[in-house]
């Protein structure tokens, strides 16, 4: 029953976070599923416990699959489901599901080039490796832009921000690590035999 407690324990965080990081507020959330302002605040706060009348409409709001809203446990199947989310101006992929430790995304950036910078700065360590187009990296007061092949890595105490460098969109990878974590390159040097 441990197990259950736990998983429902984190529902009420996670659908907290979802709901911010789309911009939206407890009243429209309300109005889009039927559900009252004070229900949703009391199932976010974990003074309530989740159940599937709930969870539905929730998952209709936000066009997630049902089990994303509940982070239920794998059960036994080894092949990762991609579940594509829309944030930051794009589309992020997590490319891992376990919590803590590294954590990596693929990003897609739409072409949405003007955004001004709004560097932050939290805990952890972070790689970026830019795929296709070009990224623009805030670092302190420093200001890069990276092609197709280029990697930064930084601490991310230091404030940072990343966007479009241009019109076109741009496809990085990103990992995120703990605090004190770093990369590390194994590579034999010298040609091929």
């Amino acid at each position: 029953m441990d197990d259950l407690d736990t998983v429902l324990d984190a529902v009420g965080p996670r659908l907290r976070d979802l709901r911010r990081s789309t911009g939206m507020s407890l009243a429209a959330l309300a109005e889009t599923t039927g559900i009252s302002v004070s229900t949703l605040s009391r199932l976010e706060s974990g003074l309530r416990k989740p159940s599937l009348e709930l969870l539905l409409p929730l998952a209709k709001a936000y066009q997630v699959p049902l089990d994303e809203l509940v982070d239920a446990p794998q059960t036994g199947d080894p092949r990762i489901f991609l579940r594509p989310q829309r944030r930051w101006g794009g589309t992020v992929v997590p490319l891992t599901r376990r919590p803590g430790g590294l954590q990596a995304f693929k990003f897609v950036l739409d072409g949405q080039r003007g955004t001004e910078p709004d560097p932050k700065s939290h805990e952890g360590y972070h790689w970026l490796y830019v795929l296709n187009g070009r990224l623009r990296l805030v670092l302190g007061d420093q200001d890069f832009v990276m092609g197709a092949g280029e990697v930064a890595e930084f601490d991310t105490h230091l404030p940072h921000w990343f966007g479009n460098a241009d019109e076109h969109p741009v496809e990085f990878i990103s990992l995120l690590g703990p605090q004190g974590e770093r990369f590390h390159v194994r590579a034999k040097g010298g040609r091929p035999g």
